[in-house]
Formats: structure tokens, sequence, C-alpha cells
């Protein structure tokens, strides 16, 4: 797929605070792409430098093969849908949508016409003539989208705009955006802290600590195989158990406290293995309980439950294994007949050396 957007070696300087800290990048054209991070990482500092609205202290920074250099954000063929929408009250919806043509040349009909198909867009059709003040969250975001896709710009540039919306409609509106940013075939890049949303959302995503990007991949590669303890634990739940590689080569010999011996392939330690001290990660669902009264099938260890936190279609159990110093998470889904265990219930932890990924201190 083609590189849209390419920035290499792009800093960043406030005076002494470096704020991007040497940042190559390539976004395809058509896809969804996100920047994912803590706050203060420097994922907005990123999505303004590639608007215009901030000037890189040092690198280049190139969209559709032109460089940006001193190219003001009103001519580069980007949008920005901010954090607060920035909905004019005083205006209806269509007048908020048009604002961005207000300097467009063509006669007053044809703009009438791109307002509607806008809206339509959307999912807005027929609210042109509705006031902007008596919008729901919701509504005002597609308002927002609508006035930043009636430019048609190369890049649509999303700061957090879900951030505002309740739970329920902020899911909704990530479906929304999926299928929008399908529909419309253009380039979006949404920043977010979110790591829910960023995995359902993008075809890549960026991790960013400190100003540098820590790993890119698609959602189910960063999910399944973080390169290191920092991304694995700000990517879902993840239980962290200390050990050692033994061997390392076309074969990963390992020894993991509290499970023991076995081998992994190299797919499984993204940031490489060397003999010697690691620690390893391994996700809640790719661990089982062995109920009382039922045959294990695969390895065990012998535990204890700790601690149950019951969420109606699944149930997270906390359970203590000797050998490990903290307790492991399970999740396990509620199927009909399956008890919730009670904290002291002696359990049997069933484990997969398939399901351990090797990481990077």
């Amino acid at each position: 797929m083609t590189a849209l957007i390419e920035l290499k070696g792009i800093h960043k300087h406030y005076g002494d605070y470096h704020a991007l800290r040497g940042i190559d990048l390539e976004i395809r054209k058509g896809e969804f792409f996100s920047l994912l991070g803590p706050s203060g990482c420097g994922k907005t500092t990123l999505l303004r430098t590639i608007a215009g609205f901030e000037a890189p202290s040092q690198g280049t920074l190139r969209i559709d093969g032109r460089d940006m250099q001193g190219v003001p954000a009103n001519l580069r063929p980007t949008n920005m849908v901010f954090q607060s929408y920035a909905i004019f009250p005083h205006l209806s919806v269509a007048q908020n949508v048009a604002f961005g043509l207000r300097r467009d040349p063509r006669p007053r009909e044809q703009k009438a016409r791109a307002v509607a198909d806008a809206l339509e867009m959307v999912g807005l059709g027929g609210y042109g003539g509705r006031a902007a003040h008596a919008l729901s969250g919701g509504q005002r975001q597609r308002v927002a989208l609508a006035r930043a896709l009636i430019l048609q710009p190369k890049v649509l540039l999303l700061d957090e705009p879900l951030s505002a919306l309740d739970k329920k409609m902020r899911e909704t509106m990530q479906v929304e955006l999926i299928k929008l940013q399908r529909n419309v075939g253009i380039t979006f890049i949404l920043v977010t802290h979110d790591q829910e949303e960023a995995l359902i959302m993008s075809d890549r995503i960026a991790v960013m600590f400190e100003g540098e990007i820590a790993q890119m991949a698609d959602p189910e590669t960063l999910y399944r195989r973080p390169n290191s303890r920092r991304v694995a634990s700000f990517i879902g739940k993840m239980n962290f158990l200390e050990g050692r590689v033994d061997e390392a080569g076309e074969r990963i010999l390992v020894d993991v406290a509290g499970l023991g011996r076995g081998e992994v392939s190299p797919e499984q330690a993204p940031a490489g293995a060397t003999p010697g001290p690691t620690t390893f990660g391994v996700r809640p669902e790719t661990l089982s309980i062995v109920y009382p009264g039922e045959e294990p099938q695969g390895r065990v260890a012998p535990g204890i439950v700790d601690e149950v936190v019951y969420y109606g279609d699944m149930t997270y159990y906390d359970v203590r294994i000797e050998g490990v110093a903290e307790p492991l998470t399970i999740s396990m889904k509620n199927l009909m007949g399956r008890p919730v265990l009670d904290v002291g219930t002696p359990v049997g932890v069933i484990w997969d050396e398939k399901s351990l990924v090797v990481l990077s201190r």
C-alpha cells in the first residue's frame, strides 16, 4: 500500500523539553491509523505537526510526496476534528457544516448540495435546519465530521474525538467511524489514550512513550506479541512472570517461575531472546482453570483462588501459584452450569507454551 504521509527524523523542542524524539513513520493511503499512548507522550504534538499547527524543530514531513516545510495548515490536504468539536452554537447544523466553504467559488445551490451530501454521509440527513445547541454529544461529533469531510481532505486528523461521550455512545460512534472511513476511503489518523478504542478501530497502531514510538503494528500483533513489558502493560491486561531463557536460536528453551520449563518459537520473542534472566507475559484469556471434579487437559500448575471479580458474562480470578510473586489473573467465560468459585478454592491453572511472550525489559 502506498505511503501517503512520511515522517523522517522528526524532533520537536519546547525550550528544554524534548516532546518528539526522532519519529520515523509512514502512514499508508486509505488506512485507519492510531497514535496511542498516555498523556504527555507526544501523540497530540505529532498530530498537530502533521496538521501544520506545529513546526518540527528537525526532520522532514511529506504528504502525498510534497514536502510540508513552510506550508501552513490551511493549505495542507488535511483537516482536523478537535476533542471539543468546536461547533458554533449560534449557527444551524447546515451553517456549521458549510463554514469551511465560505471561500468556495461554487454557486450557492452546489454548496447546499455538498452540505446535504456531507450530512447524509454521517447519518444526519434532514438535520440541516436544526439549531446546533439542541444536538446531543454524538450528533455534534457527527456535525464536526461532516464539516471536516466536506472539504474532501486526503487526511482526516482526529484528536480524541470520542472522549466527551458516554460509554454506550462512544461504542456506537467507534463503529460508525469505522464504517465512515471505509466508505469515504481517505486516511484517518486518530489520537487516543484508550487502548480498547485503538484496537477496535485501527488498521495499525503506533504506541508512544516519552516522545518515541515504542512499537508499531496491527492490533492483533500488538496485543498478542508486544515487544516490551511497557507496551504489554499498556495494551490490555497482562500477567508478568520472571524466569530465564536457557537456549536461544531456532528454538527457545525457557524456564518460567511457577509454571516450569518449555519451548517457545522465535515469533513469541518479538524483541529477540538471549540466554539469561528475562520477563514473560501471558494474557488472562490464554490461561484456564480446572474446576473441581474436572479432568485437566494440558499442563497444570496448582493454585488457590485469591480474588474473584464477576462481570456477568465473564469472571476474573486472581489465582496464587507457588513461586510467582503476584497472583495470576485468569478470565473465564460464565457458561451455563459453570459455578463461580469462592475465594480460597484450590484449583489447577492450565497453561501452554504457545501463550507465552518473551519480553524485553
